[in-house]
C-alpha cells in the first residue's frame, strides 16, 4: 500500500476504518494519475472523508482546489461539519457557496444585479479619480504660490479635467447603484476575510455578517477567494457551463487546476438533464409580441411574422389535445396511452401534450410550419435575433441610468433563440420536443409551453469531466459502474465499492414474495389482500417505527386504507410538508409511514436507531412510463444498441429504479451499533423466483453482495423471521407479539 502520512495530516479522527484506508489510498493514486473516480460506499464507509482527504492532500501539492458539491441540502450541511474538523487538524481555507438570489440584500435578478454592480463600480472608480485629482491640484497649487509658472499651467488643466469628472459623477449618482456593494468597494475588507477564513463559515452566517455591516457577502466572496483550498457548493456552480467559467474565474483557476467531488452522483444524470432542457412559454411569445408592435424598426415585421406563426401553433397544438368533456377524444393523447385530456381538468402544475409522432416532425413544428407564411423562416428568425440583441442592450442601457426601475429582459430575443434551436436541433438524437399546459392560478386561464427535453445529458458531463483537472464521484448506489461510465462520458476511471461495514448480524434483507405488483394487477384485491396482509404483519412485528416506500403516492394512500394495524398511520402526499411528516414520525414510538419512492424522503434523510426500524419497499417502484420516460429509453436504446436489445430500457428505467430502492433501503441501519429490517415485497426481487418472472425478474440488478445477503421467503413466514430477529436483540421492551 502506498504510503498514507501525506494525506494523514487532513484526516481529523483518530483513525480511519479499513476500508476508509484503502479507498483513500486508491483515490490518492487515481488522483496522482490524473484518473477519475467511481466510489460507491455504503452508509458507514466514510465516503465524503475518503474522498476529501485525498483529494486535499493532491491539491496541497500540486497547487490545486477541491470544489465538492452535492444537490441534497442535508449533505450540504455534512460537508461543513467534516471541513470545519479538518481545518482544526490542519489549517485550510475553505468557502462555502449559495446562489446570489439566496445571498441578495435587496432581492433583485441576476441581469439587474450586474447592471448596479457595474453602475457602482463606475461610481466608485469615478470618485476615485475626483479625490486623486483634488489632491493633484492642490499640489499644483503650492507650487504655483511659490512661482512655478508650469504649474499654473498643469493645474488649469487639472482643474478642467476635475470639472468633467465631477459632472460625471453626479450623472452616476442619478444612475440605480447597490449600496451594499458600494459599501464594499469603499471600505477596508481586511476584517472580513480574516473572519471568513477563521472558520469555515456557511452561507447564513455570511448573509448575516454582511447584512449586519450593510455589505454584499456575495460579492466579497468572488472578490477574494482566490486560490482557496476547498469549495463547498451546489450541483449548479458545476453543470451550468456559463456559471462554471465564472466560478473557475472567480477561484483564479483554470479548468485543469480543478478537482471536483460529486456527493449524491447517480443524480448527475437527471441534474445535467435539467440545465440542459430548454423552455418557452406562450407568455414570453405574447410579452415579445408585445415588444414589437412597439418598436419602429425595419426587422420587426419580420420578427413578429415568425414569432407570431410559433406562438399560434403552440396555441393550436394543444387546443387540439382538449376535447368536449371527459368523453372526448385526442389523437394524440390517445396515441401516446395517456388518453383525451379536458380543459377544465387542467391544474396548476405543468402538464405534458403529445406532440411527437413516428412520421417525420413534431406535431408543434407541423402546426409552425403550416401557420407560417413569409419570405423565410430562418431570415425572419435572424431579423428577431439581431434586433433582440440591439434592443437587450437598449434596455440596459435604460436602467443603467436610472430610467426604470427594474432590468428589463428582451423577451424577442429569449423567443427567437429558442425558435431556432426547436428548428435546428428539435430531431437530433437525444432531443426531444414536448408540450406542455397549465393553469394560472390568478388568472385561471389555461397557458402553454414549449420545451426540447435533453434525453442523453452526456454532452454537459463529459464536457466538465475533460476540462477539469480529475473528478470523485461518489454514492451509495452508483453500480453498474459501466453504465455510469456511458452516461455521464467518463473514460477509463479508477471504481471502488465497498458495501455495508456495520455487523451484518444486526440487519436482516428478506425478500417476500408477495404477487408481482405490476401495474395490470395492482387493482385485484387478492394481490391487495395477500400485500395487505405481508405489510401489516411487518408493521406488526416491527418494535418501533416502520418507513415503507410505494411506487406512487397513490399506492400509499391506498395501502393506508388497507393495512390493519394498531399503529400511528402517516401517509405522505404530494404539497405536503415531508419534513412535518417526517418528524411527526421520528417523533413517535410505533408509527408507519407510507411515502413514494419518488418523493423526498428516499434518500438524503437519515432515520437513525430508533427513527426507524424496519425499512419495506412494496413493488418495484419503477417510474411512470410517460413519453419523457419513453423518450429517454429510445434515445439510449440508439446511442447503445451494440449493447443489446435492452439497453434502453436498463439505461433509462431498471438501472435508475433498483438504483432508487436501494437509496430507500439505506434509510435505515445508519451506525455500527444500529439494527434492523429491510423488507423487498414482490417476488421480482426473489432469487427463486428468478425463473417464473424471467425478464421482469430484478434480481439480479442488485451489486453480488447485496443478492447473496437477501433472504428469500414466503410472505405468511415474514412475520416469524422479524420475530426471531428482533428477539434476538432484545428489541421488544413490552414483550414481543403473539404470531
Amino acid at each position: 500500500m502506498a504510503e498514507t502520512n501525506g494525506y494523514m495530516r487532513f484526516f481529523p479522527y483518530d483513525a480511519p476504518y479499513d476500508n476508509q484506508r484503502e479507498a483513500m489510498d486508491r483515490i490518492y493514486n487515481g488522483l496522482s494519475r490524473q484518473q477519475d473516480v467511481l466510489f460507491e460506499g455504503a452508509c458507514g464507509t466514510g465516503k465524503t472523508l475518503s474522498a476529501l482527504v485525498p483529494a486535499l492532500e493532491y491539491a496541497r501539492e500540486g497547487d490545486k482546489t477541491v470544489v465538492i458539491t452535492t444537490n441534497v441540502h442535508q449533505q450540504m450541511r455534512q460537508f461543513v461539519t467534516e471541513a470545519r474538523q479538518i481545518t482544526r487538524q490542519e489549517p485550510i481555507q475553505a468557502v462555502v457557496f449559495k446562489g446570489k438570489s439566496s445571498m441578495c440584500h435587496i432581492d433583485v435578478g441576476f441581469e439587474e444585479c450586474q447592471v448596479l454592480r457595474d453602475n457602482t463600480y463606475e461610481l466608485v472608480d469615478a470618485e476615485r479619480d475626483v479625490r486623486q485629482l483634488e489632491r493633484r491640484q492642490e499640489e499644483l497649487l503650492e507650487e504655483s504660490q511659490e512661482g512655478d509658472e508650469r504649474a499654473t499651467e498643469a493645474r488649469s488643466a487639472v482643474m478642467d479635467e476635475l470639472e468633467s469628472v465631477e459632472a460625471a459623477v453626479e450623472d452616476l449618482e442619478e444612475q440605480t447603484t447597490c449600496e451594499h456593494y458600494y459599501n464594499n468597494l469603499t471600505r477596508d475588507d481586511d476584517e472580513f476575510y480574516g473572519w471568513l477564513f477563521e472558520d469555515v463559515r456557511t452561507p447564513e452566517e455570511i448573509y448575516e455578517y454582511a447584512h449586519q455591516r450593510t455589505l454584499c457577502g456575495y460579492e466579497l466572496l468572488k472578490d477574494g477567494i482566490e486560490g482557496v483550498d476547498l469549495v463547498v457548493c451546489n450541483y449548479h456552480h458545476l453543470l451550468d457551463p456559463a456559471i462554471r467559467e465564472q466560478f473557475f474565474r472567480w477561484l483564479d483557476r483554470d479548468p485543469e487546476d480543478v478537482i471536483t467531488v460529486f456527493d449524491e452522483a447517480h443524480n448527475i444524470e437527471g441534474a445535467a438533464r435539467d440545465h440542459a432542457t430548454r423552455t418557452l412559454t406562450e407568455n414570453t411569445l405574447d410579452q415579445a409580441l408585445d415588444e414589437l408592435d412597439d418598436c419602429d424598426d425595419a426587422r420587426a415585421p419580420g420578427a413578429e411574422n415568425v414569432i407570431r406563426a410559433f406562438r399560434d401553433a403552440l396555441v393550436e397544438t394543444y387546443e387540439d389535445s382538449f376535447g368536449f368533456g371527459s368523453e372526448a377524444r385526442s389523437a394524440s393523447g390517445t396515441a401516446s396511452g395517456q388518453g383525451p385530456r379536458a380543459r377544465e381538468r387542467v391544474g396548476e402544475d405543468w402538464e405534458d401534450v403529445p406532440v411527437a409522432n413516428d412520421e417525420g416532425r413534431d406535431d408543434l413544428t407541423r402546426a409552425f410550419l403550416q401557420q407560417y407564411t413569409g419570405p423565410g423562416i430562418d431570415s425572419d428568425l435572424e431579423a428577431a435575433a439581431t434586433l433582440g440583441l440591439e434592443l437587450d442592450e437598449e434596455y440596459e442601457e435604460a436602467y443603467k441610468r436610472g430610467e426604470t426601475t427594474t432590468r428589463t429582459e428582451c423577451q424577442t430575443l429569449q423567443a427567437a433563440s429558442f425558435v431556432s434551436s426547436w428548428i435546428d436541433e428539435g430531431t437530433e438524437l437525444g432531443q426531444f420536443p414536448v408540450v406542455s399546459v397549465r393553469r394560472d392560478s390568478g388568472t385561471e386561464g389555461v397557458y402553454g409551453r414549449a420545451e426540447l427535453y435533453t434525453c442523453i445529458p452526456r454532452e454537459v458531463t463529459e464536457r466538465l469531466f475533460d476540462e477539469v483537472y480529475a473528478s470523485v464521484l461518489m454514492s451509495a448506489t452508483l453500480r453498474p459502474f459501466d453504465v455510469s461510465e456511458d452516461v455521464l462520458g467518463l473514460e477509463s476511471p479508477v471504481s471502488l465499492a465497498y458495501g455495508l461495514q456495520f455487523p451484518e448480524e444486526n440487519r436482516r434483507t428478506f425478500a417476500a414474495g408477495t404477487p408481482a405488483l405490476f401495474a395490470s394487477e395492482r387493482d385485484d384485491p387478492d394481490t391487495q389482500t395477500a400485500v395487505a396482509e405481508t405489510l401489516s404483519d411487518a408493521v406488526r412485528f416491527t418494535p418501533g417505527n416502520t418507513l415503507v416506500f410505494f411506487p406512487s403516492y397513490a399506492e400509499a394512500e391506498r395501502y393506508e386504507r388497507l393495512l390493519g394495524v394498531d399503529a400511528t398511520v402517516l401517509c405522505d402526499e404530494p404539497g405536503v410538508s415531508a419534513e412535518d411528516l417526517r418528524q411527526r414520525f421520528t417523533d413517535s414510538d410505533d408509527a408507519v409511514l407510507l411515502t413514494s419512492l419518488w418523493g423526498t424522503l428516499a434518500e438524503g434523510v437519515s432515520f437513525d436507531g430508533d427513527d426507524a426500524r424496519t425499512v419495506a419497499v412494496v413493488g418495484v417502484p419503477y417510474p411512470h412510463l410517460d413519453d419523457r420516460t419513453k423518450a429517454v429509453q429510445d434515445a439510449y436504446g440508439a446511442a447503445y444498441a451494440d449493447r443489446g436489445d435492452e439497453a434502453g430500457w436498463e439505461y433509462a428505467v431498471e438501472i435508475p429504479t433498483v438504483r432508487k430502492t436501494r437509496q430507500a433501503l439505506g434509510r435505515v441501519i445508519r451506525s455500527p451499533d444500529d439494527f434492523g429490517v429491510r423488507v423487498l415485497l414482490d417476488k421480482r426481487y426473489a432469487a427463486a423466483a428468478e425463473d417464473e418472472m424471467g425478464k421482469y425478474s430484478v434480481h439480479s440488478s442488485f451489486p453480488k453482495e447485496e443478492r447473496e445477503e437477501t433472504i428469500d421467503i414466503a410472505p405468511e413466514k415474514l412475520k416469524f423471521a422479524m420475530l426471531n430477529f428482533y428477539q434476538g436483540r432484545d428489541a421488544y421492551e413490552d414483550g414481543p407479539p403473539a404470531p
